[in-house]
């Protein structure tokens, strides 16, 4: 008994090392683009290697884009005045945070998500235009808009967005890797008024979204979840869900996949209770994260109105999986086909990047996060234009 309780702990403290050396971004690697691949006639180049953890990003009304990190706990700013596809410089507008994933802007103000909190910085663009000190550091101010989060770090980075409801909209994912919780706020998609009053809970069944977008013409919500782990290297498969109304409940932790009851929580599940299978399955421990609807008119035609997401990577798999950006195409509002768009961030057991946001820029042109390598790159498209091209809106 006592060498069974010692293996069972054991390979519990392997679990969460590898865990924590799978969640953690690591910043020593150095962006190596050359060895990335993307379709004939698009192009990637760095627009900064200087933001440590980089992490989820939002561009302001004035063009400045924000970004969030979880190590070192900074939001940084990063303009680029001449429109040149580089950052001119990368400004610290906080640090010291609490994992500030996630960042948001609206009327001007920027919003940043911790683990227990959301904070709003009003007049971002004034706050950036205060001289620096000798130092070369500003003093910003904000104000908290909610400090009712629950304050647990296993999937409590908070990814935040405002949508076209003017509500925000932020995850607060299961603190285990499966489990019933009292605290219905677990595993759900919760969202706000900009003030922090009428806080609700949007959609359940959720065991940690770290990227949702609207699609640009239905409105409706779509977004990521990364499945659990210790089911072997195939199961489950990552998801893509679509969320067209308050109250919907995508299976966690009773279902996943296409209604594939959990071996553990499956004989669990509420009498009656009504699951959204996912739109489409994703690869098994992809670590789907940040997600976006292609909405610009530099890329070709055909990938206007596709959805396109970061896959951070695999961290308990044999064969690592992920490391990429992927591509959902729609057909009619349904998601038809998942293929690699950008890969490249790994060759066998070496990773040398890891993919956490994308950024659509007005342009037409694509941000991707990197937090591992600490940088943002910049996918455009300079292939033949003879063929057909996305329409303007």
């Amino acid at each position: 008994m006592r060498n069974l309780q010692r293996s069972y702990v054991g390979t519990a403290l392997l679990a969460l090392f590898a865990l924590l050396a799978g969640c953690v971004p690591q910043t020593s690697a150095q962006p190596q683009i050359k060895r990335l691949t993307l379709p004939p006639g698009f192009q990637i180049s760095v627009f900064s290697d200087k933001v440590p953890g980089a992490r989820q990003m939002v561009l302001d009304e004035k063009g400045t884009l924000f970004v969030g990190s979880i190590i070192p706990n900074t939001v940084y700013a990063l303009p680029d005045r001449n429109h040149d596809g580089k950052a001119d410089e990368v400004i610290t507008v906080a640090s010291n945070l609490n994992h500030p994933n996630g960042v948001a802007v609206r009327n001007g103000a920027l919003y940043i998500g911790e683990i227990p909190k959301i904070t709003r910085y009003d007049d971002i663009e004034g706050q950036l235009s205060k001289p620096a000190d000798a130092k070369g550091a500003r003093a910003f101010t904000s104000k908290v808009v909610t400090d009712k989060l629950p304050n647990v770090e296993w999937h409590g980075y908070r990814y935040i967005r405002f949508g076209p409801d003017d509500l925000l909209y932020f995850g607060v994912g299961a603190p285990c890797n499966v489990c019933e919780k009292p605290d219905e706020r677990f595993g759900t998609l919760m969202r706000m008024k900009p003030d922090g009053s009428n806080l609700e809970i949007f959609a359940k069944g959720i065991r940690n979204t770290v990227g949702f977008d609207w699609h640009p013409e239905t409105k409706q919500l779509w977004f990521t979840d990364n499945g659990r782990d210790y089911l072997g290297d195939n199961l489950p498969p990552d998801e893509l869900n679509c969320a067209p109304e308050k109250g919907m409940h995508f299976g966690f932790p009773y279902r996943y996949g296409s209604n594939v009851p959990d071996p553990e929580f499956g004989v669990k599940a509420p009498k009656g209770l009504k699951f959204t299978p996912p739109a489409m399955p994703l690869g098994p421990h992809v670590a789907s994260l940040g997600m976006r609807f292609y909405t610009g008119n530099m890329f070709p035609a055909k990938y206007k109105g596709n959805v396109f997401i970061a896959e951070h990577g695999s961290w308990n798999r044999d064969k690592k999986i992920g490391y990429r950006i992927q591509m959902v195409t729609l057909e009619n509002g349904k998601a038809t086909k998942y293929e690699t768009f950008l890969s490249g961030f790994h060759q066998g057991d070496d990773a040398w990047g890891r993919p956490v946001d994308l950024c659509m820029m007005p342009d037409g042109s694509m941000l991707v996060s990197d937090d591992r390598c600490g940088a943002i790159y910049r996918i455009s498209y300079a292939g033949d234009r003879s063929g057909p091209t996305a329409k303007p809106n």
